[in-house]
């Protein structure tokens, strides 16, 4: 076989879908419903996102943001069928990199798995630099005191030394991932609700002071502005895939997998569309401004109601918000790793389960050990940034792999399958990378330099130690 052959062998969707769930040593365990499913994907989308990226947006946009929410929705909704659909054909824990791997051979299911570690680890790692400072801003509103900045900061930043409470967080995740899926999706669960309540308390709070003179002009800037917006605000999107990384452990993949997906993307946008239009109707949009967002929703929240103590419950909101973006990432980290470990491309040590817990233990170990250095040492910069360019080249090889799959095995059992085929994959593909042209250029670099590091690492252990290569010879 030659090197090309051996790059682009496929894997059978049966066969990966046969081998789910097994790992050395014992075997996941199902015990995901659909409901957990979902809020397990709303959970690792509704972050920090809207607390934060509202402010940004609104001096982009202006009271058209509302807008700008619904068009990125609709860009997210096209990956998010086509996730729906290789969920529902092939329901294992690899994600997107297990479609790959079916659909475009084995180098673009490396490349895509590789994109996916720099979505699921680094991005949870900047997220939890950021629970000290909503930590703080809690502590100082509840009770007038702040932890000192050398253990809420990471080195580099003003009077950093080790950003202690990110690795206290991360902590607690692994504590939970540890005790089983099931525990997890319960603690998530509680989390979510509580978010997702935070939130409309919010909404409730800003209507009170709704003015409708606020939403004009519905769009100063133009259409030009709400596009703009829309690339910005798109990234709150990012994490209706999570649910595809519990494909394994789920009771029944085949039908929850693709709803959960479509559900959650609902949730999320149903909350953004409403925090946003209850915050321009509440403030003038001149007023947002956006060197100083991350308070916005709590500042907003006190000047309705005149008083502090709305801005700490949007504050806590904050908090907890964190607290299940670092518990759903963490886990979908794992189970990528749990199968591209199964598949012979990284170490094996990823795929031992524990057979009394049912969890990959050292697989959890392990990026909980990476994911604190991260969040407790490295200023993540640039490096943080190149998560979303990572995600959406993910997002693009679900749509590329949906056509290949419809061309190549169109007997196989769908449960779901993409409306309007073959128009919604190639429209998921061609917004992926229209998004990823607007893309700063350092950027790029740094995504090209995360590429060269896979790459090297793929050719140094995982083409010599391919499952499938090994058995062809």
């Amino acid at each position: 076989m030659t090197l090309a052959q051996r790059l682009l062998r496929t894997k059978p969707a049966e066969r990966i879908v046969a081998e789910g769930g097994r790992g050395e040593g014992g075997e996941l365990r199902r015990t995901m419903s659909l409901w957990q499913l979902t809020l397990f994907s709303v959970g690792a989308t509704l972050g920090t996102g809207i607390f934060v990226i509202l402010g940004q947006a609104v001096p982009k946009a202006g009271p058209a943001v509302v807008l700008a929410f619904v068009l990125a929705a609709f860009t997210a909704l096209l990956s998010a069928l086509s996730y729906a659909e290789l969920a529902g054909t092939i329901p294992v824990s690899g994600s997107s990199y297990s479609y790959a791997y079916a659909t475009l051979g084995e180098l673009v299911a490396w490349v895509c798995g590789w994109c996916l570690m720099l979505e699921y680890a680094v991005s949870v790692a900047a997220v939890s630099v950021g629970w000290g400072e909503y930590l703080n801003a809690f502590l100082r509103a509840i009770a007038g005191f702040t932890l000192p900045d050398a253990i809420t900061r990471s080195p580099g930043q003003d009077g950093g030394v080790v950003n202690v409470t990110a690795i206290l967080i991360v902590l607690l995740a692994t504590w939970l991932l540890l005790h089983g899926a099931s525990e997890s999706a319960k603690a998530n669960a509680i989390f979510v609700l509580l978010k997702i309540a935070v939130l409309l308390f919010f909404c409730a709070v800003a209507f009170t002071a709704f003015r409708s003179g606020n939403l004009s002009p519905l769009a100063p800037m133009g259409v030009a502005g709400i596009t703009a917006a829309a690339s910005q605000v798109f990234f709150s999107y990012i994490g209706f895939d999570a649910a595809s990384t519990a494909g394994e452990e789920a009771k029944n993949p085949r039908r929850d997998l693709p709803l959960a997906i479509v559900f959650s993307l609902a949730i999320v946008t149903i909350v953004y569309v409403l925090v946003a239009l209850a915050a321009v109707g509440a403030m003038p949009w001149t007023e947002f401004d956006p060197d100083s967002t991350e308070a916005s929703l709590a500042y907003i929240a006190d000047l309705a109601m005149g008083a502090t103590w709305p801005g700490l419950i949007v504050s806590f909101g904050a908090v907890i918000a964190i607290a299940s973006v670092v518990l759903t990432v963490m886990y979908g980290q794992t189970r990528i790793l749990f199968a591209m470990s199964r598949d012979g491309l990284i170490p094996r040590i990823f795929q031992k389960v524990n057979p009394r817990r049912q969890v990959p233990v050292a697989n959890t170990l392990i990026v909980a050990l990476f994911v604190s250095v991260l969040a407790g040492l490295v200023p993540l910069g640039q490096l943080a940034e190149a998560t979303s360019i990572g995600t959406l080249f993910a997002f693009a090889i679900v749509n590329v792999g949906v056509l290949v799959l419809r061309y190549r095995s169109p007997g196989l059992p769908r449960s779901f399958r993409v409306p309007l085929f073959p128009v919604t994959p190639i429209l998921g593909a061609i917004f992926c990378f229209l998004v990823m042209a607007g893309l700063a250029g350092v950027t790029w670099l740094a995504f090209a330099l995360w590429m060269l590091v896979g790459l090297t690492c793929y050719f140094l252990y995982g083409y010599g130690h391919s499952r499938l290569s090994a058995e062809v010879g």
